[in-house]
């Protein structure tokens, strides 16, 4: 009888031993079961975080509409501009009549005109200027090149100019010889 129940109570320490073995292999070799659950997880918040970004909130009929008409002057003015060059060859008359009552509009009209247009494209320059959520990313360190001449440190001085008669270019000095001497 104690050799069986000395047995049983053995298999219950292998059973611990294994387990511990077990956890230990875990830190060493990570389980590709539990790898491939915390990846999906990963990917599945991913996905979530991008469809919540491109998530359209539910407007009504008015909001649609007024952003629908807030589209609309950019492209009115770029290809109304284009339709008067067409214009302008098709019917070379008929513009340059319209052209003339252009020139009958009093001047507070025409400061009205510039000043809506200016506030209408200021207001949305401002808006993304409020509303900037993503800071620019850090620009490269420039190279020193012809095109772009490195700051000036505050520590050191300015080169000194130097004499009219020394210059550093013998190819120059002697062009400026030959020009004296003619």
């Amino acid at each position: 009888m104690g050799l069986m129940s000395g047995i049983a109570k053995g298999a219950g320490a292998v059973e611990t031993l294994g387990r511990a073995a077990q956890g230990v292999a875990r830190v060493f070799r990570p389980d590709a079961t539990e790898g491939q659950r915390l990846g999906h997880e990963a990917q599945r918040a991913a996905l979530r975080q991008l469809g919540a970004e491109f998530e359209l909130e539910r407007r009504g009929l008015f909001d649609r509409c007024v952003d629908g008409l807030n589209r609309l002057p950019r492209p009115m003015l770029a290809l109304g501009t284009l339709g008067l060059f067409v214009y302008a060859m098709v019917d070379p008359l008929g513009f340059a009549a319209r052209m003339e009552g252009l020139g009958f509009v009093p001047d507070p009209l025409w400061w009205l005109l510039g000043a809506i247009v200016g506030f209408y494209f200021g207001a949305r320059e401002m808006h993304y200027v409020r509303h900037r959520t993503a800071s620019r990313p850090p620009m490269p360190e420039p190279r020193m090149s012809a095109w772009h001449a490195p700051e000036p440190d505050a520590e050191t001085p300015d080169p000194k100019p130097e004499a009219e008669g020394t210059p550093d270019n013998p190819a120059l000095s002697a062009w400026q010889n030959a020009r004296r001497d003619t």
